[in-house]
């Protein structure tokens, strides 16, 4: 019985140590059991431990700060530096065009009117498209995308233009019956082809020229070199001119 107690006292001197820590702790159960060895008849001593109940454990919050993205900086724009704006209108487009290839945009505006009287989306007959009327071969020799467009278009009729008038030393009668024919029809007979639609063409746009050529804008700037009626022309000296073939077969008129 003695011993008994000391287990007993032991057990609960144990019980009391693992509850110094506080409630939030709670000790394990201890059991100590005496009997008897059936074979040895020696007192033999079990120990039973019960495990303890797991306390509620505390959480400890993790605090992410939020990311700080830097801010990119956004270049400024100098309000004062000047601009390209798009052209407001027809008549800007055409000045604009006809400055860069050093035309009169009288000519210009006199060849859109007979071609197409500014019907962007016109095709002739023969195929020809848009406001100066560009057959598809002309318009690749031009770079021109869409024939379709305006300002496409007239780039591209404005530069045929120039390359006709610098082919034919200036000569608007022929540059225009080449625009109207084909350079070859010009080389073909060195003059004015003897075409009826030509000869009509040059009609229709020498009157053009001669109309605009009372406006303020033409008087400011210069008028554009009259254009020679057919039967005023006589066969013209071409041998400056050079017949060339490309690889594709497409046939071009060079000065030597």
């Amino acid at each position: 019985m003695r011993f008994c107690f000391r287990l007993g006292c032991a057990a609960a001197w144990g019980a009391l140590v693992l509850n110094a820590g506080g409630p939030a702790i709670q000790p394990q159960r201890i059991t100590s059991v005496v009997r008897a060895d059936q074979r040895s008849g020696k007192l033999v001593r079990s120990v039973i431990v019960t495990p303890r109940t797991v306390g509620q454990q505390r959480v400890v919050e993790t605090v992410i700060a939020p990311r700080v993205v830097p801010e990119v900086p956004v270049p400024e724009v100098d309000a004062d530096e000047p601009k390209p704006a798009p052209p407001s209108g027809l008549d800007e487009a055409v000045d604009r065009i006809a400055a860069q290839h050093s035309l009169p945009p009288q000519l210009i505006h006199s060849v859109i009117k007979v071609e197409s009287n500014y019907n962007t989306n016109a095709v002739s007959p023969k195929g020809a498209q848009g406001l100066m009327q560009l057959i598809p071969a002309t318009s690749r020799r031009f770079g021109v995308a869409n024939a379709f467009n305006p300002m496409e278009n007239i780039q591209g009729g404005a530069k045929y233009l120039k390359y006709l008038l610098d082919l034919y030393n200036n000569d608007y009668a022929l540059a225009l019956a080449a625009y109207n024919a084909g350079e070859a029809a010009v080389a073909k007979y060195g003059a004015v082809p003897p075409y009826k639609e030509t000869q009509n063409y040059l009609h229709l746009v020498a009157d053009q020229l001669k109309k605009s050529m009372g406006s303020p804008a033409v008087r400011e700037t210069g008028p554009a070199q009259p254009v020679k009626q057919p039967e005023e022309n006589a066969p013209a000296g071409l041998k400056h001119i050079q017949k060339m073939v490309d690889r594709d077969g497409t046939v071009r008129y060079v000065s030597r």
